[in-house]
């Protein structure tokens, strides 16, 4: 399917691995043009892509940081159609043992990030009636004794996605969020491998219990992810506003 993207131009963050660099290859596989964020250097990854390609390493964290990505992606391209604030990750563990640094640190880039971004690029989406697609995750609708942090963040940007979702109906911007479940980066590959440690086992037996623990059965592919993210940037899918999909291979049971 052409999804017609040829020619937009898009910010990606936390663009360097995972999630976010698959969505950076299906972007510019459908011709969009990308300014991609990540405290680390992708000008190598910027390079190997299709289309043009603007990287910037950033730290999300810093106050000024949004308006400085927008305005190098203005610079660049002159103009934008598509925010995919993905960047993020949160500390685990026991509640009791996570500290006022570590609860102040996942709000900084994952929620302050994304909620900058989103407000310094507005009046250019509202300009070119672009869209918003926020990568969250199902930890902020069911919530996890070892996820305390995460699932806090996730559940506060689920609830801004709907908030400019309303804001978007009036200004012409679309806003949506997906929530990817288990998907197979680093990440979670360093779990498994933990989990392998402790239970004395190879990874792969590793996976199968941990997959099975959550009642799915695979995980999922970066790759799945991205090309969600790509139907949500494009005008089939111009009808859907505020939507918060769950990619999670049924892990999210709950209405």
């Amino acid at each position: 399917m052409d999804l017609k993207l040829s020619g937009m131009t898009a910010i990606v963050t936390g663009a360097s691995r995972g999630i976010g660099r698959s969505i950076a290859r299906a972007l510019s596989a459908e011709g969009v043009k990308l300014t991609l964020v990540a405290r680390s250097s992708m000008e190598e990854f910027a390079a190997s892509l299709p289309t043009e390609s603007l990287p910037l390493s950033i730290d999300l964290r810093q106050a000024d940081s949004a308006s400085r990505v927008v305005e190098a992606a203005l610079e660049r391209f002159g103009t934008l159609d598509l925010l995919v604030n993905n960047a993020g990750a949160t500390q685990r563990g026991d509640f009791l043992s996570l500290t006022d640094e570590e609860w102040e640190d996942g709000f900084a880039l994952k929620f302050h990030g994304a909620m900058r971004l989103c407000r310094a690029s507005w009046p250019h989406l509202r300009k070119s009636r672009g869209g918003i697609i926020n990568i969250i995750g199902i930890g902020g609708r069911t919530g996890s004794a070892e996820f305390a942090i995460g699932g806090s963040v996730n559940a506060a940007l689920m609830n801004l996605t709907k908030v400019l979702a309303d804001r978007g109906v009036i200004d012409g911007v679309r806003v949506n969020a997906v929530n990817p479940g288990s998907i197979a980066t680093e990440r979670l590959r360093a779990r498994i491998n933990k989990l392998a440690a402790e239970g004395q086992m190879n990874a792969e037996e590793a996976a199968i219990q941990m997959a099975e623990k959550m009642k799915i059965a695979r995980f999922g592919e970066p790759d799945e992810i991205a090309r969600v993210v790509a139907f949500l940037a494009s005008s089939q899918a111009s009808y859907i506003q505020g939507a918060i999909l769950d990619v999670d291979g049924g892990a999210t049971r709950t209405i």
